[in-house]
């Protein structure tokens, strides 16, 4: 059960900023702040293609006169220099990341680039432009991360843990974690989906390999309740039930779709990959567990990095994204020092 009057009350008629709206949750996101009536919508992605279905999607849905989409890189900071000082936010919505496991494994820099260095740019606007409330997406690969895109979501939470003690800063930072959802681009299900329709085989990477599952709609209502709940400098973590065993979820699929696993349709086992746990976790070391007013969200209370510390940590992701991606992990492993790093 949400809260709706405290979620409308952060949302209607105020400018709202959705960064990655043309993502799974970023799209979701925009047509639940839709439903309350904010007073300007930005849609902000940079993917052209992806902004576009978005905002057709909205328009259909009649949210049309309260949109606007822009263009945009999270890491340009004279363009959203721009966004900050044209529309003055009240809310932000950080939702703006690279999000595919094995395909930032080799590139490390570039999910240092847009998950870390993004979300530093867009929280330290936030700050400057008074906005009242900054949401950053996370994940439950920050815990204890065995990737890069879990290592650099970790390092996106602390930046913005961080930006809580800038000097003279009004707006009230919030980081949110939660599991996989279902049916987002990169989850299982279609890519399951569209397996058994070519016939398969359905691969899975381990058979004891689980995963927390959450619908698109129940996590971002969570993430919008989460937002009115957060104090400032909080990261909240979403009770996403009991973790499900993949290959139940590949024999399920194969059920509802009318055959037989392992008769009409294989299921494979192809190894885990680079980077991958075959549980995540939800708690970080060291992180005290606290209750909220709702009792699927949580609040984990742990010491972020200093504000007069927040330049140089900066620099130091700065200066790895250069560098050859196994040197890049190392240094990373530095900054992150839970990070078990996946070398090759």
């Amino acid at each position: 059960q949400l809260d709706d009057t405290a979620i409308e009350a952060m949302i209607t008629g105020r400018t709202v900023l959705v960064t990655g709206a043309g993502g799974s949750i970023g799209q979701e996101i925009c047509r639940q702040v839709a439903l309350r009536h904010p007073g300007r919508l930005i849609m902000l992605d940079q993917c052209e293609a992806l902004l576009y279905q978005a905002e057709q999607d909205l328009i259909a849905a009649g949210g049309g006169a309260l949109i606007c989409p822009v263009v945009a890189d999270v890491t340009d900071e004279p363009r959203m220099r721009e966004v900050f000082a044209r529309h003055r936010p009240a809310l932000v919505l950080h939702a703006a990341a690279h999000k595919h496991v094995p395909m930032m494994e080799p590139q490390p820099g570039e999910a240092l680039k847009n998950n870390t260095l993004g979300t530093a740019l867009v929280a330290a606007l936030a700050s400057e432009f008074a906005v009242t409330r900054f949401v950053l997406i996370s994940t439950d690969k920050a815990i204890n991360p065995t990737n890069v895109m879990g290592a650099s979501k970790r390092l996106a939470e602390m930046v913005v843990q961080s930006m809580q003690g800038r000097p003279g800063n009004v707006t009230q930072f919030v980081a949110v974690r939660f599991g996989n959802v279902l049916g987002s681009s990169g989850s299982v299900i279609p890519i399951f989906r569209r397996q058994i329709a070519a016939g398969g085989p359905v691969t899975v990477t381990h058979p004891e390999v689980k995963r927390y599952f959450m619908t698109i709609p129940e996590a971002v209502g969570l993430v919008l309740q989460s937002a009115t709940q957060g104090e400032g400098g909080d990261i909240l973590v979403l009770e996403m039930g009991q973790p499900l065993k993949i290959i139940d979820v590949a024999r399920q699929l194969i059920e509802l779709s009318g055959f037989r696993p392992d008769i009409d349709i294989e299921i494979k086992i192809v190894g885990l990959r680079p980077g991958e746990k075959l549980v995540e976790e939800l708690q970080h070391h060291g992180e005290q567990y606290r209750t909220t007013k709702h009792e699927r969200i949580f609040r984990f209370v742990a010491s972020g990095t200093p504000y007069d510390a927040l330049e140089g940590l900066l620099s130091d992701i700065r200066a790895l994204l250069p560098q050859e991606k196994s040197v890049c992990k190392q240094g990373l492993k530095r900054l992150v020092p839970e990070y078990v790093p996946y070398l090759d």
